[in-house]
């Protein structure tokens, strides 16, 4: 038993907390209320949402087999969503959690195989993703979405489709210690090494995107990673964080928090080292495009900032505050992201949507 799941009323705050989340991943709300309420100790947590999955991925096999396409490409992706979200917490059984993420990249995969044929699989050091393109778009940026902590990137589709109906390409990585990477490798700090690494491939590999206007979405920890790439990556023409941190205190961390990066750093005291590297304030100076800070208004986690001083310690920064949103603003994506896809494409050049 670890501290975290020994939490007095864990059970009830942790499937209240992350409703929202799952729902911004692709689940379905009502779905999400059935599945959880057969789960009677969160170690049940995994594979309830791995089996709801499997059941979209069945779901999704008949509907190809009968060539409804359209169906099939729908319920795989559903899939990947309910098998992702079964490992948003630092289960004890790592190899059901490697499962499920496997899973839910196989899903996409298939999903986009579909809908999507032109989508590819991008891979480099420190990195595995996937490359989406806008229809009809000749030569567009691309835009780099980075997940967080415990994240991976099947997790923000909704925030993908916003950039493509804008003109955007987008590119959705695992960066070390998450998703697909979540087990062979430890959280890096230096995040501007894997997203260097990504621009590097892209630039080798896919023609046909203009590598000039290049842009970043950081959710949660994966917002400060993107401010340390905004502030040591020249090739980023501007950035947008989500529920970002702009500094951690290892001290305040809850157990969720702690046990999470001890388990994907490798260690207690690796977290610990790891937490403490996480400090935007003394590279804010160095972010010199422009910048947008989107945080939710409700309570976050406690222990790490939301970013609301950035707008002061950079000098072209902007601060959309949602006042009903929750970490990562799952429960109010009207409010921000339509908003925030017509800002970043205007950034890089692209003309904002009418939508």
């Amino acid at each position: 038993m670890t501290t975290f799941f020994d939490t007095p009323g864990l059970l009830p705050a942790f499937l209240a907390g992350n409703r929202s989340r799952a729902v911004g991943a692709g689940v379905d709300p009502f779905a999400y209320d059935r599945v959880t309420a057969t789960i009677t100790s969160l170690y049940e947590w995994p594979a309830a949402f791995e089996r709801a999955g499997r059941t979209h991925l069945a779901a999704g096999e008949t509907a190809e087999a009968a060539g409804h396409l359209v169906s099939a490409a729908t319920s795989f992706r559903t899939a990947a969503a309910w098998l992702h979200c079964a490992t948003l917490l630092p289960h004890p059984d790592r190899e059901a959690l490697v499962r499920a993420e496997t899973g839910a990249d196989e899903a996409m995969r298939r999903s986009l195989a579909l809908a999507e044929p032109d989508a590819a699989r991008i891979e480099g050091p420190g990195f595995v993703g996937r490359l989406r393109r806008p229809a009809g778009v000749r030569r567009p940026p691309v835009v780099v979405i980075v997940p967080g902590m415990d994240s991976s990137k099947e997790e923000f589709h909704d925030v993908a489709d916003a950039l493509l109906a804008r003109g955007l390409a987008v590119a959705a990585v695992d960066g070390p210690g998450q998703g697909l990477l979540a087990a062979s490798s430890a959280p890096e700090p230096h995040y501007e090494r894997v997203v260097g690494a990504v621009l590097d491939h892209l630039a080798a590999r896919h023609d046909g995107l203009d590598h000039e206007r290049t842009g970043l979405v950081g959710l949660s920890m994966g917002g400060f990673y993107a401010g340390v790439v905004a502030a040591r990556e020249p090739r980023v023409r501007a950035t947008v964080t989500v529920s970002s941190p702009t500094a951690l205190d290892w001290s305040e961390l809850p157990a969720f928090v702690t046990e999470t990066l001890a388990q994907r750093c490798g260690s207690p005291d690796a977290a610990r080292e790891f937490a403490e590297q996480v400090n935007l304030l003394p590279l804010a100076h160095a972010i010199r495009g422009p910048l947008r800070v989107v945080p939710g208004g409700l309570p976050g986690p406690p222990g790490g900032a939301t970013g609301a001083r950035w707008p002061t310690a950079v000098a072209r920064a902007e601060y959309l505050l949602v006042p009903d949103g929750d970490h990562l603003l799952g429960n109010a994506r009207a409010q921000w992201l339509p908003r925030t896809a017509d800002w970043l494409a205007t950034q890089l050049g692209r003309p904002a949507s009418d939508e």
